[in-house]
């Protein structure tokens, strides 16, 4: 899929959003980023400022990655499943998400990540295909061509239920970062290990 872009402005016919965004979001964070966090789409704010996830899930977003050790700006790599605003902030349809799939597909591809996060039903079901509830997905590790998979609760969900109480949404994302967090060091261990042969084999 070609998409161009001049200035955020989007040139993209593919979905049909360009008839109510004039913008093209495509990321932010680290492209070299061993995890991906891939969300639904852009918001009023992240029209405005070309950038996904920067409003107020954004914000909660990056702190509890944070507060599980993880770095939004340096370890994660950010999208979103539909790259241009629907109206009204509405969920994008399924037409558009399969219209958006191969820019994402694209994006994976290239970033090649070790982990991915998907944040929301709509990020569940571009990437997994699964239409099911998030709150009998998330927690659970699945695989997309050889890459972890991991569905959480996404951040506009979590402001609206900001009880930290155990067995809360918040809670049960926490820890679920903590389990991402926990599967990168395996991986990065593992990597380094296989390395470390190689480089004694090689003597």
């Amino acid at each position: 899929m070609s998409a161009d872009y001049i200035e955020g402005h989007n040139l993209c016919s593919a979905c049909g959003l360009e008839n109510h965004s004039p913008s093209v979001v495509v990321s932010r964070g680290d492209p070299t980023a061993r995890l991906m966090v891939i969300g639904e789409a852009p918001g009023e704010k992240e029209d405005l400022l070309l950038e996904p996830f920067v409003g107020r899930s954004g914000l909660l977003l990056d702190k509890m990655l944070l507060d599980a050790g993880i770095d939004s700006q340096k370890d994660v790599y950010i999208c979103n499943a539909v790259k241009c605003r629907p109206p009204k902030n509405r969920r994008p349809t399924k037409t558009e998400l399969q219209a958006s799939e191969p820019w994402l597909c694209q994006q994976i591809k290239l970033v090649d990540p070790w982990v991915i996060v998907l944040a929301g039903s709509t990020a569940v079901e571009a990437v997994l295909g699964i239409k099911d509830a998030i709150s009998t997905l998330r927690g659970v590790w699945h695989s997309w061509n050889g890459i972890m998979v991991m569905p959480l609760f996404h951040p506009a969900y979590l402001l609206r239920n900001p009880s930290k109480a155990d067995g809360s949404p918040i809670a049960l994302t926490f820890a679920d970062l903590l389990e991402v967090r926990s599967r990168l060091e395996k991986l990065k261990s593992s990597t380094c290990n296989q390395i470390a042969d190689l480089h004694r084999g090689g003597n």
